[in-house]
C-alpha cells in the first residue's frame, strides 16, 4: 500500500511489510467465512474453552484490578508458569526468568528484536511458522533456510553445518513442529545443543505445542539440555495449552539476563497483557494433572476420528505425534493436484478449508503435495468435512 505525504511524495512503507499480502491462514479463513465453508485450515478449537477458566476470568474482571499490570506479567502468573514447568518438565525457573506477553507471536517478536542484530544470520527450519522470516528481516537479520526432508522431517547435523557461517548468531526451533506434528528426538535435541555451544548460538525455541502431544512422551525443552540454560529462549502459549487461542496469553522463559533483554523489547511492543486473563491462566496452570490429561484425551479422540474418516475416504494421512493438525499426502492419495490448487479448489468446490504446507516454505525443495487439516472441531463438523472431501475426491477422478 502506498502512503501519500502532505507534499505529494509517496512513501512505500517498510519493504518487509509493503510487499506482503495476507498470510495463508488469513487467506483461507477469509475464504471460509466468505463461502460458508467448514474451516479446518486455521488452528483453533470450535468451543468456548474450559468453563473453570472462563469463570476465573469473569471473577477477576469483577473482583480484581482492571488497570495496567506489571509489564513482565502478574507475579501470580509468572510463579504459576514456573511451577507448571517444574511439575511437567522438571525445569527450575524463578519468577525473574519469565516474561508474560500478548500471545506467543509477540513473545517471538520480542525475542527476535532483543537478540537479533543487523546482518546477523538466523537459521530457520522449514516448514516454518510464517511469522519467523518477516520478524528476522524486520530486525535487520538474514533468514537462512534449512528445509526438513520427508518422510521423517528430522534435524540433520550435516544440513545445519552447511548453513552455519561466521555471521550465524541464532537458530529458531519449533518443537513440536507445526504443521507436520513431528517431535524432535532426544538425539536431535542433544545435537542441536552441541551445535549451539560449538558455534556460540542462541536458540529461540517455539514450544507452543509442548503440551499437545499424543505419543505418550513428556516434552523435553532445549532449554533443559546441558549448556543451554544461558543460551535458549523458550516460548509457550496458554492458547494452545487450554484451547483459548483468542486470549493471546504467551510467555518467554530464559535465563534472568536473556529474559530481561526480551522484557525490554516487550515493553515497547504491547507493554502488558489483560490482567483478568493473566489471573485466569494462573489458576488454570495449577490444576491437577488429570485435568490436562482429560483435555488431551478429548483432542486425541477428535484426531482419531478425522484420521479414520480421511483414511476411509481414500486419503493418505501422514503420521502425527503432536499439535491440532493432520496432514494428507495428495500424491499418495492418488490426487494429481498440487497442495495450493487442492486447497483453493476444496474450499470453493467442497466447502472445506485447509492449509497447503508449501505455503510454509520460502526456500527451494518445498513439498508441493501436502495439505493440513485442523481436527479440534465438533464430531458432526469433522464428519461433514470428510463427506464433502470424499465427494470432491471422487469428482477429481
Amino acid at each position: 500500500m502506498q502512503l501519500t505525504k502532505e507534499n505529494g511524495d509517496v512513501r512505500q512503507g517498510h519493504p518487509v511489510y509493503a510487499q506482503m499480502g495476507p498470510t495463508i491462514f488469513e487467506h483461507m479463513s477469509g475464504l471460509a467465512r466468505e463461502l460458508g465453508a467448514i474451516n479446518l485450515g486455521q488452528g483453533f478449537p470450535d468451543e468456548q474453552g474450559p468453563p473453570e477458566l472462563l469463570e476465573a476470568a469473569a471473577r477477576a474482571l469483577r473482583e480484581k484490578s482492571n488497570q495496567y499490570p506489571p509489564s513482565p506479567g502478574l507475579p501470580e502468573l509468572r510463579d504459576a508458569i514456573a511451577a507448571f514447568y517444574a511439575a511437567r518438565q522438571g525445569l527450575s525457573l524463578a519468577r525473574e526468568q519469565v516474561i508474560v506477553t500478548s500471545g506467543a507471536t509477540e513473545a517471538l517478536a520480542a525475542a527476535v528484536l532483543a537478540l537479533v542484530e543487523p546482518d546477523d544470520e538466523v537459521i530457520l527450519f522449514e516448514p516454518a511458522y510464517d511469522a519467523y522470516a518477516p520478524l528476522v528481516r524486520r530486525a535487520g537479520g538474514v533468514p537462512v533456510l534449512v528445509p526438513l526432508r520427508a518422510p521423517d522431517w528430522r534435524y540433520r547435523r550435516e544440513d545445519i553445518a552447511r548453513a552455519i557461517t561466521a555471521r550465524t548468531r541464532t537458530i529458531m526451533l519449533n518443537d513440536p513442529l507445526n504443521p507436520l506434528g513431528s517431535v524432535a528426538s532426544e538425539a536431535e535435541l542433544a545435537m542441536l545443543a552441541e551445535v549451539c555451544m560449538a558455534h556460540d548460538l542462541v536458540a529461540i525455541c517455539d514450544e507452543v505445542w509442548e503440551d499437545v502431544r499424543f505419543d505418550g512422551r513428556p516434552h523435553r525443552s532445549l532449554l533443559s539440555l546441558p549448556g543451554m540454560a544461558v543460551r535458549a529462549v523458550k516460548v509457550g502459549s496458554a492458547g494452545k495449552i487450554f484451547g483459548l487461542t483468542g486470549w493471546k496469553i504467551g510467555w518467554v522463559c530464559a535465563s534472568a539476563e536473556l529474559a530481561r533483554l526480551v522484557g525490554r523489547a516487550h515493553q515497547f511492543l504491547t507493554f502488558t497483557t489483560p490482567p483478568a486473563l493473566q489471573w485466569a491462566v494462573a489458576e488454570g496452570l495449577v490444576q491437577p494433572p488429570g485435568r490436562f490429561a482429560a483435555r488431551n484425551a478429548a483432542w486425541a479422540a477428535s484426531r482419531a476420528r478425522l484420521a479414520a474418516g480421511l483414511a476411509g475416504a481414500g486419503f493418505a494421512v501422514l503420521p502425527n505425534a503432536a499439535t491440532w493438525f493432520l496432514c494428507v499426502d495428495l500424491a499418495a492419495s492418488g490426487i494429481a493436484l498440487g497442495d495450493r490448487d487442492f486447497a483453493e479448489r476444496a474450499v470453493r468446490e467442497a466447502g472445506v478449508a485447509s492449509i497447503p504446507v508449501s505455503a510454509l516454505f520460502e526456500g527451494a525443495g518445498a513439498p508441493t503435495g501436502i495439505v493440513r487439516f485442523c481436527f479440534t472441531k465438533p464430531d458432526a463438523q469433522l464428519d461433514e468435512a470428510v463427506a464433502r472431501l470424499a465427494s470432491f475426491r471422487d469428482k477429481l477422478g
